[in-house]
């Protein structure tokens, strides 16, 4: 293969390339080159040419929701093969890392991205890499339950919306409007709002009914708005209690939008929306929500992730939904 970009016969011949018996004829027919010697490289046993790395890695690295271009001069991209969540598993990447001179670089783990964006890339520098480096990188990838690099999609789920009377009447249209744009614009239905009184049992039975299938339908996520995330007793925490579900977290490392809170009934995730993020700010909840929109439980490791770019000032806005990259967002 050639060290260098020559011309050939008027083409461009590119470093890296791998040369045919009519490219070594062409090479040696075409007087434009001169009589300078020209560098090239032969594979020996337990070698793997550049792209021929890429690609076995890149096949390591990748898992499900990602489609591949390439590769390249020995980069292989991986594409969203649509709408969702990224999901990188950070510690494995910075080991592949390590490995001289392999390099895998991704976007932030739990950016929201769209079909077709460049999510990860997979690149070797030299034009000759060792396979057994090559392998101790697929081992890596490959050491864990879920892929390096994967795309979880948007899911179509039921999202039902519980909210107490302590919110204002008159926020109520704003609040409608925010909660609809955001879940539809990730694929989702609100299956309802229901306005209840600030009571354990009123509340609870908006809870029961959503978790359980009655009234609008089961709710996948149910969103709930007029809490007071810091009182246990909250007609919130008491009806989770109450219907044998619980608390996962009491706020999340992440702000605006610290304060809100994460639950499960069964198999129905239920999200504590903060004050700040009811109407028309950017916050926490606008990280977590898609995330419960592809099917991800609602755990604590999911909320976990979020303390690492949990500052969410304006030059934050790219971790953002689309829907969201345009609500206001603090200035620090």
């Amino acid at each position: 293969m050639l060290a260098r970009d020559l011309v050939v016969g008027g083409a461009r011949w590119p470093k890296g390339r791998r040369l045919s018996p009519a490219d070594l004829a062409a090479f040696a027919a075409d007087p434009s080159l001169g009589v300078g010697p020209v560098t090239v490289i032969v594979l020996e046993d337990g070698e793997l040419h550049e792209d021929d790395a890429a690609l076995a890695l890149a096949d390591a690295v990748a898992g499900s929701g990602l489609t591949r271009r390439g590769p390249s001069q020995s980069r292989v991209d991986l594409l969203a093969a649509y709408d969702g969540v990224l999901h990188v598993r950070v510690a494995a990447l910075e080991r592949v890392n390590r490995l001289d001179p392999l390099e895998v670089f991704t976007r932030l783990d739990g950016s929201i991205v769209a079909a077709g964006d460049l999510v990860a890339s997979v690149k070797v520098a030299p034009h000759v890499v060792e396979r057994s480096v090559v392998a101790a990188g697929a081992r890596i990838a490959g050491d864990g339950a879920r892929p390096l690099v994967r795309v979880a999609p948007f899911r179509p789920m039921r999202v039902g919306v519980v909210v107490k009377e302590s919110l204002r009447a008159s926020d109520r249209a704003r609040f409608e409007a925010s909660v609809r744009m955001k879940v539809e614009s990730l694929g989702s239905v609100v299956l309802g709002i229901d306005y209840v009184a600030d009571e354990d049992e009123a509340v609870r039975a908006a809870l029961a009914g959503l978790a359980a299938g009655r009234g609008f339908g089961r709710a996948n996520v149910i969103l709930t708005a007029g809490g007071r995330s810091t009182d246990p007793s909250d007609a919130f925490f008491v009806a989770i209690t109450a219907l044998n579900g619980r608390i996962v977290r009491h706020g999340v490392p992440a702000h605006p939008g610290s304060m809100l809170w994460l639950a499960r009934v069964g198999r129905t995730a239920i999200l504590g929306l903060p004050t700040c993020g009811a109407y028309s700010m950017a916050t926490a909840a606008d990280l977590l929500l898609p995330r419960l929109l592809t099917g991800e439980p609602p755990t604590r490791r999911t909320v976990s992730h979020l303390g690492h770019g949990g500052v969410l000032t304006r030059e934050m806005r790219f971790r953002f939904p689309p829907y969201a990259r345009e609500l206001d967002a603090p200035d620090r």
